[in-house]
């Protein structure tokens, strides 16, 4: 695809980009003519990919139209990104006024690409110990990003954000897409309930705040291919070799052990590290609890694992945060429960978010995936006596029976 042949909705912002591009390829050694579509998100921002003069590399250009999206926070999320030592897509050149942007290109293949998982909202993914070290690069990654956070430099994930992030599931999933906006016995109990959830989050942990993501998870990480051989994806499962270790008996065992354990892909570890593992999508990071960015990297919005690998993960994370001094807790079963809980609040945002993407937007795919949401909602909800209720109203919108066995 040329830019030719990429369809703009607006002929006047279409003659606006062409004249963009001319200009910034003078400056950056582009080839405007390689311009071709790399993405489209779930924002009105779109990518598309162009090469160098040189074509032996490429760049990226956000379009990204002013009247419905701001790129400040993208820019001022980078340049932390940068500062903390990460592989985030560097600003190239940006015209604020018109909304497009070029950036540095962090490859074509994410970290779900690489997973490739099952197709369904209820398949679970099985090669999880293919994917472990790749894992492993995204909580060194995540720890990084944690201990560069400073107070007053985001916005704060604070009461009033989680109250409207909580507030898209009864709008848009009840509301409008299950059509029980008439039920107000049911409203009245999910925001009750909504009270004990935020309570939970903002206060768990001390109230532990850090830079939070918000999508930290496989689909917005890009893994490096080698540079002699194939895409990493290509490896899996059968060229990986190393098996992910059982849980620790004890939380506080050494986390480095997953780091040097036996029969470790030398692959892997060539191909990925902090610095390679590229991060996208972070321009809606904020200030906030801990919990937030491990529970929706292990409760993925496309993937689902078995329990033990998310365990196996989420403990070696609270392991490796406890020994760099995050604060995570000397406690990984209070640990574990707050990060259900932030979870739990992102299921159900996740559900209003999806629903609105497609009877607002137009953009049905995302609702395929509820799904996975609701099964994530209703395993944290049947692990606690206190959400028990929750249970019954989510069966209740789904139209099916409850059947409720708590574990704490």
């Amino acid at each position: 695809m040329t830019n030719a042949t990429i369809a703009w909705a607006d002929p006047a912002r279409a003659s606006a980009f062409a004249r963009w591009l001319d200009a910034t390829a003078l400056t950056h050694a582009l080839q405007p003519e390689t311009v071709r579509l790399a993405s489209a998100d779930a924002s009105f921002r779109r990518y598309f990919r162009v090469d160098t003069a040189a074509g032996d590399s490429s760049r990226i250009i956000m379009d990204a139209p002013p009247a419905q999206e701001d790129c400040k926070p993208f820019v001022k999320v980078a340049a932390l990104m940068a500062d903390a030592g990460l592989n985030a897509p560097r600003v190239l050149a940006w015209d604020e006024a018109q909304g497009f942007m070029l950036l540095s290109d962090l490859g074509h293949q994410t970290l779900l690409d690489v997973i490739n998982p099952p197709a369904g909202a209820l398949a679970t993914a099985t090669n999880a110990q293919a994917c472990h070290d790749l894992y492993m690069d995204a909580v060194e990654a995540l720890i990084t990003w944690q201990l560069a956070s400073r107070p007053d430099v985001l916005p704060p994930y604070d009461d009033a954000l989680l109250s409207r992030e909580l507030a898209l599931f009864p709008d848009w999933y009840v509301n409008q897409h299950r059509g029980l906006a008439g039920d107000t016995v049911l409203h009245g109990k999910l925001e009750a309930l909504f009270t004990q959830i935020k309570a939970s989050n903002l206060q768990s942990l001390g109230g532990a705040r850090v830079y939070v993501h918000r999508d930290f998870m496989p689909r917005n990480l890009m893994v490096a291919q080698f540079s002699d051989g194939p895409p990493l994806g290509k490896l899996a499962p059968e060229g990986l070799t190393s098996a992910a270790p059982s849980l620790p008996a004890q939380a506080g065992t050494d986390g480095r052990a997953a780091a040097s354990r036996s029969g470790t892909s030398s692959a892997v570890r060539e191909a990925t590290s902090v610095g390679a593992l590229g991060i996208l999508d972070f321009q809606d990071a904020v200030y906030g609890p801990i919990t937030y960015d491990i529970a929706s990297l292990m409760r993925d919005a496309f993937l689902s694992w078995e329990e033990d690998f998310v365990l196996d993960v989420t403990v070696r994370y609270w392991q490796k945060a406890r020994q760099v001094g995050l604060p995570v807790g000397d406690d990984f079963g209070e640990f574990y429960r707050a990060v259900e809980w932030m979870g739990l609040q992102r299921h159900l945002k996740v559900l209003g978010i999806f629903a609105r993407l497609t009877l607002r937007d137009g953009k049905p795919k995302y609702l395929a995936d509820t799904p996975r949401f609701i099964k994530y909602a209703r395993s944290t909800a049947a692990r606690y006596r206190q959400l028990g209720p929750l249970m019954v109203l989510l069966d209740q919108i789904e139209g099916d029976e409850t059947r409720v066995g708590y574990t704490f």
